[in-house]
């Protein structure tokens, strides 16, 4: 009895010189659909599925692998089943070459309807490679072209071992793993539920990186198959070395910032906060002096992302500011901003998708923790309330400035405090205090790196002052319009601090904590 291998493959990379391989080696080769075309049309020999089975394809195709032939020839135990198979007929089937057909691309077809995605999950070829990886001892189970010609070169040693073997099995659960984790969050999509009991997350690793935050750390970066929207997978580099894992972390931080705002803006981040930020209606090159300026030392080695296409004005504004920055991303750049900022070698230069600014952020926010995660909603907002609690109501200047102010304070690290102003038509950060274990040490440390007058500046707090100190080193400091969650026992004192000093204070309703 010939050794059979049966080869059903959505990516066929590599499967004609796999079959080839194993046919000088004396393997029957069984194969169903596109992949038995595939290898008929290069001269190969191929018996079909119905063929070996004796039963023809049925349902429209949905049962056609699923067959004691098929089942029995993988999952049957060389040492103990040999009997049984012969009594029924059952030939082994020594090698499984089966990878699926990625159900994202299902998903990502415009027009299908849910019935019609729901068509295009797979039974049969998830079956095979788990039966062919739990019987990994007898049969070596595919799923990757990069294994092709490992596995043929131990075939013609005559030997694969052991370790072989399971690491093959453990590529083959990934697989299935990774493909029912798609259509489990397509599902989950479709019935609005984002926190199940029990699940699996399918990620997919994209980029290799050099390390993680510090050298001594591994690192990768993985995606999530399927989702669009805001996904950091579908940025396309065009330019520098590779991405490190704090590039990536920076940009992602710098995006979720920058597109916050509709207006043109620019932000520069720093360790994952806003040291820069501007919106002008002049577009990204006012946008960019603006952000800039707001402190031009800490920009230095930092991220700047926009919400607008990069012409060539951006560019020699960026070029001219002679400030190195690690990463720029825009949703798109002009032939002469790509020309100005090839000369930049080591600036790696992001394209974000066109539809970047309508898209969201899909799935849930999360966070690993020792022994698992945290997941939640994305912060995208509770929306914005507007309460005046004080005696004066804020000038049409301030009122600007606030709301600029407090879509910036939701990007910096907690306790976060930020000052910001108008400017030139615009307005632009002047000053955050990030990250600090005291909300008046924030505001002092706002304070402390202002680079224009604090006396017509605005503050923002990403939530409630506890006390109120934070207000009056605020004011005592020149600011005369706060804008706040509200929400503490002592909002009455806070307020009536503002309300001595002859500033004017909102309340928005929501607080908007980054840890």
């Amino acid at each position: 009895m010939t050794s059979k291998a049966l080869l059903s493959v959505s990516d066929k990379s590599g499967i004609v010189a796999l079959a080839q391989g194993l046919c000088a080696l004396g393997y029957t080769i069984l194969s169903t659909g596109g992949t038995a075309a595939r290898l008929r049309e290069a001269g190969i020999t191929v018996t079909a599925v119905s063929d070996h089975t004796g039963h023809m394809e049925i349902m429209n195709g949905r049962v056609k692998t699923l067959h004691p032939k098929i089942h029995g020839g993988i999952l049957g135990r060389r040492d103990v089943h040999a009997d049984e198979a012969a009594a029924n007929g059952i030939d082994w089937i020594d090698v499984v070459v089966c990878n699926l057909y990625p159900f994202e691309q299902s998903i990502a077809r415009p027009g299908l309807t849910p019935d019609e995605i729901i068509e295009q999950i797979d039974i049969g070829g998830p079956s095979m490679v788990r039966s062919a990886a739990k019987n990994h001892k007898d049969v070596i189970i595919l799923t990757d072209p990069n294994d092709y010609e490992g596995a043929l070169n131990s075939l013609k040693a005559g030997k694969m071992d052991g370790a072989a073997r399971r690491r093959l099995a453990w590529k083959a659960f990934r697989h299935t793993a990774s493909y029912d984790g798609i259509i489990s969050g397509w599902f989950g999509r479709e019935v609005g539920e984002s926190f199940p009991d029990e699940g699996a997350i399918p990620i997919r690793q994209m980029e290799k990186l050099r390390y993680g935050e510090n050298p001594h750390q591994q690192a990768s970066f993985y995606a999530e198959p399927g989702l669009g929207g805001r996904s950091l997978a579908r940025v396309r580099q065009l330019q520098g070395k590779a991405l490190s894992f704090n590039n990536l972390a920076d940009l992602d931080a710098t995006l979720r910032a920058v597109f916050h705002f509709d207006a043109p803006a620019a932000v520069v981040c720093k360790h994952m906060n806003p040291c820069g930020a501007a919106v002008h209606p002049g577009g990204p090159q006012a946008a960019f002096l603006l952000a800039l300026s707001a402190d031009p030392v800490s920009a230095y080695g930092g991220i700047v992302c926009f919400n607008r296409p990069i012409d060539g004005d951006t560019a020699r504004a960026m070029r001219k500011s002679r400030t190195f920055f690690e990463v720029v991303a825009a949703p798109g750049f002009s032939e002469e901003a790509l020309s100005l900022l090839a000369v930049k070698e080591k600036l790696r230069v992001m394209e974000l998708p066109a539809d970047w600014a309508a898209s969201k952020a899909d799935g849930t926010d999360a966070r690993r923790v020792q022994g698992g995660w945290l997941f939640q909603d994305w912060d995208v907002g509770a929306g914005m309330g507007w309460t005046v609690s004080t005696g004066r109501k804020p000038t049409t200047a301030e009122e600007g400035a606030l709301r600029f102010a407090w879509g910036v304070v939701q990007h910096v690290k907690s306790n976060a405090i930020v000052l910001a102003r108008a400017e030139d038509g615009g307005f632009v950060l002047n000053g955050v205090g990030a990250g600090q274990m005291s909300r008046v040490d924030s505001v002092r440390l706002a304070l402390s790196k202002a680079t224009r007058p604090i006396a017509g500046s605005v503050l923002a707090s990403d939530a409630f002052f506890p006390f109120p100190d934070g207000v009056q080193e605020a004011i005592d400091g020149g600011v005369a319009a706060i804008i706040q969650p509200g929400g503490s026992i002592r909002d009455e004192k806070v307020v009536a601090v503002a309300d001595q000093g002859g500033a004017t204070m909102v309340f928005t309703g929501a607080r908007h904590f980054r840890h």
